[in-house]
């Protein structure tokens, strides 16, 4: 009986989430990009879906992703597994370069503090350099190992798939 109000609760608690990350979304759009435009999107195929795999060393969940573009500046909307859920981040890219990374959606149990601008500001200004890496350092939070790597990881990939629609397909 116990388990099944474990999901009846579960069930009940899932819209609320859905919903309140798509205001989430939306306020991060607005923020970003002043007036949210219409959604673009990039299908994951070709040259792009080793670079994906590269970054993330798995496949991204999806086979197309959903982006908004205002003038040489992008927004993405992307989720990785931090330890056992997904983090949902908001990411604006221009011109090659972070202008500003925001947990939009925090699953996890222990870590948190990603989720915090004191973090999330080692971010801005970051480009991607050889090798597909960040050209800077992020300090980690101890106990939050494993989501300072997502969004890292995150962060690698808008900053790839922002050149691959800038430049008109090449990776």
């Amino acid at each position: 009986m116990n388990w099944l109000r474990t999901i009846l609760l579960f069930a009940l608690a899932f819209p609320a989430q859905a919903a309140n990350q798509e205001a989430e979304t939306e306020r991060f759009l607005a923020e970003t990009l002043l007036q949210t435009p219409a959604a673009e999107t990039l299908w994951l195929i070709g040259d792009l879906q080793p670079a994906v795999r590269a970054i993330l060393e798995h496949d991204y969940p999806a086979a197309r992703i959903r982006y908004w573009r205002a003038g040489t500046r992008t927004a993405w909307v992307l989720d990785e597994i931090g330890k056992e859920m997904p983090i949902t981040v908001g990411i604006a890219i221009d011109k090659g370069t972070v202008q500003r990374v925001k947990v939009l959606a925090y699953r996890e149990s222990r870590g948190w503090e990603v989720q915090s601008p004191a973090f999330t500001a080692q971010y801005s200004g970051a480009r991607l350099v050889a090798g597909q890496r960040l050209d800077r350092h992020i300090d980690g939070i101890s106990g939050a190992t494993l989501s300072v790597r997502a969004l890292s990881r995150l962060t690698r990939l808008a900053l790839l798939f922002d050149r691959h629609v800038s430049t008109g397909g090449k990776p």
